[in-house]
């Protein structure tokens, strides 16, 4: 059971099949996102993930204070891509996709 007041947010990196597109979003439930966003790549061609076939998690970060996650959101995505890259390689050197661990 979560704590009273406890919040959780996630700033969130997805990739496409090709590992050549990155996405960086922020949720307060990570796997019904992620879900959205498989869902999106299926049907809804007017979204970014959903254009690029974008739903493949690569990376994730926790946040109690929603705040923070969007300020983190904002960082990332101000950073050219090989410091996404990096930051990515740093926690997953294989990019493996993490979709199948989040509950």
């Amino acid at each position: 059971m979560k704590p009273i007041g406890m919040h959780n947010y996630y700033v969130y990196i997805l990739t496409n099949s090709l590992k050549s597109v990155l996405y960086i979003g922020v949720t307060n439930d990570l796997y019904r996102r992620l879900k959205e966003h498989y869902q999106d790549s299926k049907t809804e061609k007017k979204t970014f993930a959903g254009k690029y076939n974008c739903y493949n998690l690569i990376y994730y970060e926790y946040f109690q204070f929603i705040n923070h996650a969007i300020d983190r959101e904002k960082e990332l995505k101000a950073w050219r891509r090989s410091k996404k890259v990096e930051l990515v390689e740093n926690v997953n050197p294989d990019w493996k996709f993490l979709n199948d661990e989040i509950e």
